[in-house]
């Protein structure tokens, strides 16, 4: 078991009491500079996390790793949610996705932009040129959240 592993296995209990999922633990080493960067995430459905939600698990996440001291040496911590333009690489992503613009590469070489309207299942339904379109997961070889202004 790698060391991030080990520690999201200690933090994932408090994140879901916050009703968040974990979404990534990594530990960044550089030098003497190293940084422990949680990323979590609303469990499913569209939104956001808000600042008090990100608040109160970073509260929770600093006492366990206070608590139980993982990391040896000193590290920044930082809790994070997975930002703007994120891959979608699991079901539960797509629904997260509900409303937003995405970038799909597909298996046999198609790419098109549409809207994720919701999930079925292992079926994306997605609005491009105003037609819907089911787009199986198996069939994505890659799938991008595009910025938007």
């Amino acid at each position: 078991m790698s060391k991030e592993n080990g520690i999201a296995d200690l933090l994932r209990p408090a994140v879901e009491e916050q009703g968040l999922h974990l979404e990534e633990v990594k530990l960044n080493r550089a030098g003497k500079h190293s940084a422990l960067v949680v990323t979590i995430d609303l469990a499913d459905g569209p939104g956001g996390v808000d600042a008090e939600a990100l608040t109160a698990v970073t509260r929770a996440v600093s006492k366990i790793l206070d608590e139980t001291d993982p990391i040896p040496g000193t590290y920044n911590l930082e809790v994070t949610t997975p930002g703007a333009e994120r891959i979608l690489t699991e079901p539960r992503h797509y629904s997260r996705s509900q409303g937003r613009l995405v970038a799909f590469n597909l298996a046999d070489g198609t790419q098109l932009e549409g809207r994720v309207q919701e999930l079925h299942g292992t079926t994306v339904i997605v609005s491009v040129e105003g037609e819907a379109r089911e787009i199986p997961l198996d069939s994505v070889s890659k799938a991008q959240v595009k910025l938007e202004f």
